[in-house]
C-alpha cells in the first residue's frame, strides 16, 4: 500500500474552510479530491486545528465516534460502510479496530494528535494529513477572528463593534481558544458593574472554604486594577497617585502579584 504523507493547513468552521493561506487552499483541493477516492486517511494535528471538521468534509454522511468509546464503535462497525474515528490515540485496542475495518472493507477517516504514531495505523492508512497549528497560519487567524466576531454579534444580538484594545489572539488551543476568547471579550466589553460582581460572586461561591480566603483571592481585584492602570497611565508614579497609594505600597502589591502581572 502506497503511503502518501501530505502536509496541509485547513480549518473548517460550520462546514466552510478558511483558505487565506496558500497551504490552506491547497489542503481544500486535496480534501476535495479525497471525497472521490476510496482510500483511508489519517488526519493529525493539535487540538482545534480542524481535524474533525476536515474529516466530516471528506465523509459528510459517515457516523462519527471517539476512539475511546470502544464498545460502541465495535458494535457500529457491524452495520456501516464508512466511519469517522476521532482521537484514535485513545483507543484501548487500535489493532483490533483496524483489523475489523480491513476485514469488512469499511472506509475510514481518522484523527489523532500530531505526535501520534502506531505501526499498525501507519500501515493501514494510505493517506496522512498533518494540519499545522494556527500559529503557523497568520492569514487564517485574521479570517477566523473576523468570522468569530460576526458569530458573537449574532449570538448576542448586538450591533456593537468589537472594541477590545490591543487584541492578542489566544492560539493555545487554536480555533477553540480563539473562539472562546472572542466570545468572552464580546460579552464582557459592555458589562455592567452589577453583572461583573455577580460573575465574581458565582465564581467565589464555588471556591471559598479555606482559612485564608481574603488574601488568597485579593488578586482578582488588584491584578486587573494594576494592569488597567499601567496600560492607561503608563507609569507606576502616575498610577500610585491615581490610586491614592504611595509608590512603596504599589510596588509591594505588584511584587505580591508578580505571577499574574
Amino acid at each position: 500500500m502506497m503511503i502518501a504523507v501530505v502536509q496541509v493547513a485547513a480549518l473548517a468552521v460550520d462546514a466552510s474552510y478558511i483558505t487565506a493561506c496558500p497551504s490552506s487552499a491547497q489542503a481544500f483541493k486535496t480534501a476535495t479530491l479525497l471525497k472521490t477516492l476510496n482510500v483511508n486517511a489519517l488526519i493529525t494535528g493539535e487540538v482545534g486545528v480542524g481535524k474533525r471538521s476536515l474529516a466530516h468534509y471528506i465523509l459528510p454522511d459517515a457516523p462519527i465516534f471517539d476512539a475511546s468509546n470502544y464498545d460502541e464503535l465495535l458494535a457500529t462497525l457491524d452495520s456501516v460502510a464508512k466511519v469517522i474515528i476521532t482521537n484514535i490515540e485513545n483507543s484501548p485496542n487500535i489493532k483490533k479496530v483496524l483489523d475489523i475495518l480491513s476485514s469488512k472493507n469499511i472506509r475510514v477517516v481518522a484523527t489523532a494528535k500530531n505526535s501520534y504514531y502506531n505501526r499498525d495505523a501507519d500501515k493501514f492508512f494510505s493517506v496522512k494529513f498533518e494540519i499545522p497549528s494556527l500559529r503557523e497560519r497568520p492569514e487564517d487567524v485574521e479570517e477566523l477572528t473576523q468570522k468569530f466576531i460576526k458569530e458573537a454579534s449574532l449570538l448576542f444580538c448586538s450591533k456593537d463593534e468589537f472594541k477590545v484594545k490591543n487584541f492578542k489572539p489566544d492560539l493555545s488551543q487554536n480555533s477553540n481558544s480563539l473562539r472562546r476568547q472572542i466570545m468572552i471579550n464580546y460579552l464582557l466589553q459592555d458589562i455592567r458593574e452589577d453583572e461583573l460582581m455577580e460573575i465574581l460572586q458565582n465564581y467565589l461561591t464555588e471556591k471559598l472554604g479555606s482559612n485564608n480566603d481574603y488574601k488568597k483571592f485579593l488578586h482578582l481585584y488588584e491584578v486587573p486594577l494594576i494592569r488597567a492602570g499601567l496600560e492607561r497611565f503608563k507609569s507606576q508614579l502616575q498610577l500610585s497617585d491615581k490610586l491614592g497609594l504611595n509608590r512603596n505600597t504599589l510596588r509591594k502589591k505588584m511584587a505580591d502579584n508578580i505571577n499574574y502581572l
